[in-house]
């Protein structure tokens, strides 16, 4: 089943359309993503599994304007994002997407706080507003007595949830996160698991997670299933699966 149908953009949350990405390998080009439409609600929480290969981290890559589409474009509250200049791409980026990887990516040299701060630092926020937005961002994920920390100093739970925080910072609308428990044993990825529901609960924030974990998808309020570059199944049916 492929339920690759054609939308016309309009002035909802996100929208993609089309979406097609191709690589040049070895002289050949290898599509990844083969003519995806999905079409994110404002405050919704959906996961994205998939074999490996399947495109899933290449999917939420170019959602996150990280790569630009071979075919097919985002529009983002009707903005199409892929008009806009590489300068205003990376700028729209920071302050309205958050991204969790599953290697948190922190800078070993910097203290918590200060890894939390970085994208207000590249926003060109004040120094003093950006650490006390921080501060209070690493107490509501459960490190207020981690804040001057390194990573280095920190367990790989506690890493994760200082970068839950850092992708909060500038306050994103929506937030994308590649296997964020990938690299946890199966209580501490519960438990940060059940922090990124709780923030979408409270915050509203838009959440769209790629997981190999069938149970922790099986959480959200919806399931995209990717299969070789398109999606197979959608909504509510994957659960049933």
């Amino acid at each position: 089943m492929n339920n690759h149908q054609e939308q016309k953009p309009k002035n909802d949350f996100v929208i993609a359309t089309g979406l097609g990405k191709s690589f040049k390998m070895n002289g050949l080009e290898l599509k990844v993503l083969k003519g995806i439409d999905l079409t994110l609600e404002k405050g919704e929480m959906l996961s994205i599994i998939g074999a490996s290969g399947a495109g899933k981290s290449t999917l939420l890559h170019v959602l996150g304007t990280l790569d630009r589409p071979t075919d097919g474009t985002v529009y983002f509250e009707g903005l199409d994002v892929f008009a806009l200049t590489d300068a205003k791409l990376a700028s729209f980026r920071n302050n309205r997407i958050g991204f969790i990887f599953q290697l948190h990516h922190l800078l070993p040299e910097f203290s918590a706080l200060e890894n939390v701060a970085l994208p207000a630092f590249i926003a060109g926020t004040e120094y003093g507003e950006a650490a006390k937005r921080a501060e209070e961002l690493l107490v509501e994920v459960g490190l207020g007595d981690r804040i001057r920390h390194k990573p280095g100093e920190l367990s790989g739970g506690e890493q994760q949830r200082v970068a839950i925080a850092r992708a909060l910072m500038n306050e994103p609308e929506l937030v994308l996160a590649d296997e964020p428990t990938g690299n946890l044993d199966s209580k501490t990825s519960d438990s940060v698991f059940e922090l990124l529901q709780r923030i979408n609960k409270i915050k509203k924030q838009t959440f769209v997670i790629v997981t190999h974990n069938h149970e922790l998808a099986k959480k959200t309020d919806r399931i995209v299933h990717l299969v070789d570059g398109k999606i197979y199944l959608k909504d509510q049916e994957e659960k049933d699966v």
